[in-house]
């Protein structure tokens, strides 16, 4: 995992807006992994992207009854670029672990690839499941992330399996 070849590919408001959006967070006190397009780079496929997402912790939203607002000091936009935020509650309790103790490229830290490919997985849009193929492409361990999705989704292994079967036929 290694972001430096991601920032040098994406346009550097991206990398600036990821950069400071990061910060932001650690001086917010708000656990936070880089998710999205600028994850996938860093896990080896590298995609233009145009937005900087993060998994973060129940600690940047603020409940008030039943609405849910960000803590104040999250930051939605860096110089333009839109910064989206997902909850681990959505997904599992697994992400909250994640989240305790993510792995870091350049003092930003990173999902690990099983979380984001489980992510990607439970979208279920096709553009996530480029990303998957192309992942496996590029030459993560399948088996891996495969025991992963047996341990937190065993139903979404047949999809995962045809992505990979997909991604070896090409």
């Amino acid at each position: 995992m290694d972001i430096k070849e991601t920032f040098r590919f994406v346009a550097p408001n991206v990398r600036d807006a990821a950069v400071k959006a990061a910060a932001q967070l650690r001086q917010l006190g708000i656990r936070h992994a880089l998710a999205g397009g600028l994850a996938v780079g860093s896990h080896g496929y590298i995609r233009a992207t145009t937005d900087v997402d993060f998994l973060v912790g129940e600690e940047a939203f603020e409940h008030h009854g039943p609405l849910v607002t960000f803590k104040p000091g999250v930051p939605i936009e860096v110089d333009g670029i839109r910064i989206d935020y997902l909850s681990p509650i959505t997904l599992g309790k697994q992400m909250e672990e994640t989240l305790n103790h993510p792995p870091t490229s350049e003092g930003i830290a990173i999902i690990p690839i099983e979380d984001l490919i489980y992510m990607k997985l439970v979208a279920k849009r096709r553009r996530d499941q480029v990303d998957v193929i192309e992942l496996v492409k590029a030459g993560i361990n399948v088996n891996h992330v495969r025991r992963y999705l047996e341990q937190y989704a065993a139903d979404l292994l047949p999809l995962f399996d045809e992505l990979v079967d997909e991604a070896l036929a090409d």
